[in-house]
């Protein structure tokens, strides 16, 4: 296994563990684009052995989360009966879709749409918070809510599966729109919990269709890591305004590149 680690891929998956332990951005957002713009994966490879990535970092935070109870379980059912379902679907469209350059020209908009949504979130995560604390009192019926924590877990599943991106960065603001008085650490813990069955199935998809690195993968790991505990120390040092919004603009790059 040693000699399988790429100490280049190990140095990024550090710098985006650090980025991540900052900013609480999911990996997929940063681990995949550089994957694809900056050393030139097969964006179906990238996604593929990202999701794998996001599998076993999601599953160390669930135990975290689990232990400290701020995992709602009930909503996670939801999200999943919704995600699974939609992941397994995507997973069928890419296999029936021609293994050309069609497939990963197919792969790199729905990336590169997925950074740029996730940046405009980014960036009117804060104003939303605030409109809400202001306007919404009541909540919702629990009919309504459950219907639209599933409808919420069917397009993270889509986008998930097809792009690595959108398990953290689009959940959780989704999730505070849903459940605007729960705890934000049981929607944090709970939205983690609920990307674990839902990045494992999705990568074990990918590695089937062949579209995984276990190599890259391991590298990747042994970089993040240490990367996450010294960017989560230092998170509360740093202006969360400043970067968010360099954060949210290197993703505008990146998926304006991805798309044009």
């Amino acid at each position: 296994m040693l000699g399988s680690i790429d100490p280049v891929f190990v140095l990024a998956g550090f710098l985006v563990g650090v980025l991540v332990g900052q900013t609480g951005v999911g990996g997929g957002s940063l681990m995949t684009p550089l994957l694809v713009l900056g050393f030139g994966v097969n964006p179906m490879s990238a996604v593929g052995t990202d999701l794998l990535f996001a599998a076993a970092t999601k599953s160390a935070g669930t135990l975290a989360h689990g232990l400290n109870r701020t995992v709602d379980w009930r909503l996670v059912g939801w999200m999943a009966t919704g995600s699974v379902p939609a992941g397994a679907a995507a997973l069928v469209l890419l296999a029936r879709m021609p293994p050309d350059d069609s497939l990963g020209a197919f792969i790199r908009t729905v990336l590169g749409g997925a950074l740029l949504l996730t940046s405009v979130v980014m960036l009117v995560r804060r104003p939303m918070l605030h409109w809400l604390a202001l306007h919404r009192k009541a909540s919702l019926s629990p009919g309504a809510t459950a219907a639209l924590t599933v409808a919420l877990g069917a397009v993270l599943g889509l986008l998930v599966t097809l792009s690595s991106v959108g398990a953290g960065a689009l959940g959780i603001p989704a999730l505070l729109l849903i459940y605007p008085h729960q705890r934000s650490a049981v929607l944090v813990g709970s939205d983690i919990a609920h990307a674990v069955p839902l990045t494992l199935l999705a990568g074990v998809g990918h590695w089937w269709l062949g579209s995984a690195d276990l190599h890259l993968l391991a590298s990747m790991l042994t970089g993040s890591v240490p990367g996450v505990v010294l960017g989560s120390h230092f998170a509360a040092r740093l202006p969360e305004a400043l970067t968010r919004t360099v954060l949210a603009t290197l993703l505008v790059i990146a998926g304006a590149r991805l798309l044009f």
